[in-house]
C-alpha cells in the first residue's frame, strides 16, 4: 500500500484581531491616530476668544491701580474718595504745577538726585559685579566653591538686617546725608543676585575662546574687557535694567541715609506731600506720582527686549 501524506498549510491569521486583546487595542489606536478628526472651527475658535477674555480681565485687573492714580492725579483733592469713577468729573490740571512747586525745592530737583544715586549705582553694579562673576566663572583659587555659596547666602539676608550696620559705619565716616552710602556698596559687588545672573551666563560661554585669547597672548584683564563683556550684552543690560528700577523705587534705605530736606530723591520727597497731623495734599502726590513713573516705564520699555533674551540666556527661569 502506498502511504499518502497531506501537507496541511498553517492557517491564515485573521483579519480582525479578538476584541480585548493587545493586537485589538493596538490597532484600534492606529487606525485612530490614522483617521483625521474632522471637527467644526467653532469650538476652537471660542475657546481662543474665552482664553484672550481671560488675560485681557487679568491685565485690566493688573493695570487698574495705575489708571487710578492717573486719574485721581487729576482731580480734586477733595473728591479724591468720593469718586471713585476712572472718568473724573472735575478736572484739576494744576495738581501738576502745584506738585512742582510744592515742597522747598522744585520736584525736577529731587529727580536729579534721584538719577545721580541711580547712574552711580548702575556703574557700581555693571563693574564690579561682572567682575566678580568673572571672577567665580573663569578664575581657579582655593575656597571658590565655599566663597560662591555664602555669597549665595548674602541674597536671603534682609536690608533691615544689615542696615543698621552699614549706619554705624557709614556715620563714623561721616557719609550720612551724602550719596556714598547708597553708591559705594555697588562698587563692592554687594548685589548677590547680579553676581549669580552674570556667574550664570559667564560659564555658558565656551572656555575654547578663552584658551584662543591666551594663546594670543592676552591676561585676564584683556579676555574679560574684550571677549567676556561684548558677549555678556544680555545680561549686562538685564543687571542694568533691575538695577535701574529698583534704585529708582528704593525708599527705606534713601530714608535712612538721607535725612536732609535738599538730598531728599523722587520716592522720599513723596512721602512729604502727606501730613499725618494737618491736610495731605493727595492730588498733587498723586500728579508727582506720575512724573516718577515715567522713567521707569520709559525704561521698561526701550529695555524689554534685552531683558527677556537676559534672563532666558541666564538659567533664571
Amino acid at each position: 500500500m502506498t502511504e499518502v501524506r497531506v501537507r496541511t498549510e498553517p492557517a491564515a491569521p485573521s483579519a480582525t484581531p479578538a476584541p480585548g486583546t493587545l493586537a485589538a487595542r493596538t490597532s484600534a489606536l492606529a487606525a485612530e491616530a490614522g483617521t483625521p478628526h474632522r471637527r467644526s472651527p467653532w469650538p476652537a475658535r471660542t475657546r481662543s476668544a474665552l482664553k484672550h477674555l481671560g488675560l485681557i480681565a487679568l491685565a485690566v485687573v493688573m493695570i487698574y491701580p495705575l489708571i487710578w492714580l492717573l486719574a485721581s492725579s487729576v482731580k480734586p483733592t477733595e473728591i479724591i474718595f468720593r469718586d471713585l469713577s476712572l472718568i473724573p468729573s472735575e478736572l484739576a490740571l494744576t495738581n501738576y504745577t502745584e506738585g512742582w512747586n510744592a515742597l522747598a525745592r522744585p520736584f525736577g530737583h529731587y529727580l536729579m538726585n534721584s538719577a545721580i544715586v541711580v547712574i552711580g549705582s548702575l556703574v557700581g553694579n555693571l563693574v564690579a559685579c561682572s567682575m566678580a562673576a568673572y571672577a567665580f566663572a573663569r578664575l581657579e583659587f582655593r575656597g571658590r566653591k565655599l566663597w560662591f555659596a555664602i555669597m549665595l547666602m548674602s541674597i536671603m539676608l534682609p536690608i533691615h538686617v544689615i542696615i543698621v550696620p552699614q549706619y554705624i559705619l557709614f556715620a563714623q565716616v561721616g557719609w550720612i546725608n551724602t550719596f556714598w552710602p547708597l553708591i559705594v556698596p555697588k562698587l563692592l559687588a554687594t548685589d548677590a543676585f547680579f553676581v549669580f545672573l552674570m556667574v550664570q551666563f559667564f560659564r555658558g560661554i565656551p572656555r575654547e575662546l578663552d584658551e584662543a585669547a591666551r594663546l594670543d597672548g592676552c591676561g585676564h584683564g584683556r579676555i574679560y574687557a574684550r571677549i567676556m563683556l561684548p558677549l555678556a550684552l544680555p545680561a549686562l543690560a538685564t543687571t542694568a535694567i533691575f538695577t535701574f528700577i529698583w534704585t529708582w523705587n528704593d525708599f527705606f534705605s534713601q530714608l535712612i541715609f538721607l535725612t536732609k530736606p535738599d538730598m531728599h530723591t523722587a520716592p522720599v520727597a513723596l512721602r512729604t506731600f502727606l501730613d499725618s497731623t494737618g491736610q495731605s495734599s493727595w492730588g498733587p502726590m498723586f500728579a508727582m506720582s506720575i512724573v516718577s513713573i515715567i522713567p521707569v516705564f520709559l525704561a521698561f520699555l526701550f529695555g524689554q527686549k534685552y531683558l527677556v533674551k537676559g534672563i532666558a540666556t541666564t538659567g533664571i527661569k
